[in-house]
């Protein structure tokens, strides 16, 4: 999950720790420059090394098995895909006070998508749709089981009912609970039954890179393994609107119970955050307010 900037220290980590940790693993790297990154994220806290790799560090222990599992799948997954991912180069193990394994990739060039930097919206949609169907095509034999390691993603949105709940009768009378109650039920009883494949598991703006106006990279598979796609089509909500999320809509070409699951995943996180932001947050409320009223408008009226 990606978020702005955050003083370096967070978590216990900073740059004198990750020197400090590339002194005693990998010497070979001692004198190159390590500097925060400008937008990191929560799980993990990336340095730069030198001009051409990243650092990347577990934040608790919940994001730690993402360290094994993108050192294993991302080469594999890589001559697959359309445009860059992470490469691992190498990785770490616990040491100078630091509990968790970590690792070396190269350096991904590319901005954080934004709409102000994207030269056509729907042609950056329909590529990103291309993009998980050609993830959707990748071999999933013995890739991981969609579980605890995944934060469940790619699993059933079952497994969160009783958090949705929650939230729902926390936001009763500041939302329409009813009409969202009716898209979570929907996405419930909406089951999967194809073969698995493999999700990324956090399409988000954040984990999307950028160059000359176009998608350069897809960054940040902590969450991804092998299950339901589903959850990969939350970007349809929370970055695509009107004309470019009708493009994705129509790359991607999911069926519509796969759709029905994926208004359950971003009504899910939508609810979550809300109901903790609602009145401390106004920006993140907002923000929140507007994927919830665009989930229960297309369940209501699109039919996809």
């Amino acid at each position: 999950m990606m978020e702005s900037s955050h003083i370096d220290g967070r978590a216990g980590i900073d740059a004198s720790l990750v020197k400090r940790l590339i002194a005693d693993q990998f010497p070979e790297w001692v004198g190159l420059s390590v500097t925060p990154v400008e937008v990191d994220g929560w799980d993990n806290r990336t340095y730069r090394l030198g001009e051409k790799m990243t650092v990347r560090l577990p934040t608790a222990a919940g994001y730690a098995p993402a360290v094994d599992k993108e050192h294993r799948w991302l080469p594999i997954l890589a001559p697959s895909l359309p445009v860059a991912v992470p490469m691992p180069l190498a990785k770490g193990a616990p040491g100078a006070g630091y509990p968790f394994n970590w690792s070396i990739r190269r350096w991904l060039e590319g901005e954080t998508a934004s709409p102000d930097r994207i030269d056509d919206l729907p042609a950056f949609a329909a590529s990103v749709a291309d993009f998980i169907l050609a993830l959707q095509r990748a071999d999933a034999t013995d890739g991981p089981q969609a579980g605890a390691h995944s934060f469940y993603r790619g699993a059933s949105p079952a497994h969160y009912d009783d958090e949705t709940r929650r939230s729902l009768a926390v936001l009763d009378g500041r939302i329409d609970t009813d009409r969202a109650s009716a898209v979570w039920d929907t996405a419930l009883d909406a089951t999967w039954a194809g073969a698995p494949v493999w999700f990324h598991g956090d399409f988000a703006s954040g984990n999307l890179l950028v160059r000359e106006g176009g998608l350069a990279a897809v960054i940040d598979f902590g969450t991804s393994g092998v299950g339901d796609p589903a959850c990969d089509l939350v970007i349809a909500w929370t970055m695509f609107s009107g004309d470019s999320r009708e493009a994705f809509r129509s790359a991607v070409s999911q069926d519509s119970a796969t759709w029905a699951r994926a208004r359950g995943w971003a009504l899910w996180k939508a609810l979550i955050v809300l109901a903790k932001e609602i009145d401390t947050d106004e920006r993140q409320a907002a923000a929140n307010r507007r994927v919830i009223d665009e989930v229960l408008s297309d369940h209501d009226g699109v039919g996809w």
